[in-house]
């Protein structure tokens, strides 16, 4: 059984990583044993609390974890991205350099950018001159000025476009039929009850 791996740390933005967490059970990958989210922080003492105030236990530390073990790694934003996560950005790294998907949004693309990680890849983030605080980033030229960037393996995107950024890992996992992957993204992105409707005959 593969793992999705959600990092966790303090001021982590609920909002980021709530509809990949969500599509993820609805998938019914983890009911069927197929995949398992495993909630990993630096260090397995302690909670996280998140920037809306939620309290989180983390599942692991990312020091027990095996890349061999891992289908993706989720990497949500957090105010505290312009330095440290060292541990993080090592598995961020060992994951890229193995196949293994790395999905980062908002300020986790800013670490990305600190490890030198996005220099090999089309990407985007909050803005150009977000990354641009990295001295580490030399990649300015491969920014994308869209809501989200899948570039062999590595997924980004801005704080404003959790949807897109959940679709894209779906996408990546292929953990939909394409059709229920419309119609959830149309769904969620306009409210229309025709997709709700689509959702509910794909779960039949």
């Amino acid at each position: 059984m593969k793992t999705i791996v959600l990092y966790a740390t303090a001021t982590m933005a609920d909002w980021e990583y709530g509809y990949l967490t969500a599509g993820l059970a609805m998938s019914g990958k983890v009911a069927s044993g197929d995949l398992a989210l495993v909630v990993a922080a630096d260090g397995s003492a302690g909670t996280v609390t998140t920037m809306g105030g939620l309290t989180i236990v983390p599942d692991s530390d990312l020091a027990d974890l095996d890349t061999r073990d891992i289908a993706a790694l989720v990497l949500p934003g957090a105010n505290t991205w312009g330095q440290g996560h060292a541990a993080a950005l090592r598995l961020a790294g060992d994951c890229k350099d193995s196949g293994i998907l790395v999905a980062a949004i908002c300020g986790a693309t800013l670490g990305l950018a600190r490890a030198g990680l996005l220099n090999d890849r089309d990407h985007t983030s909050n803005a150009p001159e977000f990354l641009a605080h990295a001295a580490e980033y030399t990649a300015a030229d491969r920014y994308q000025a869209t809501t989200t960037v899948s570039d062999r393996g590595v997924i980004t995107a801005p704080a404003t476009a959790p949807i897109d950024f959940a679709r894209a890992v779906f996408e990546h996992l292929d953990l939909f039929h394409p059709a229920t992957l419309d119609a959830w993204y149309g769904l969620y992105t306009t409210g229309e009850k025709k997709y709700f409707e689509q959702l509910q005959q794909a779960d039949q």
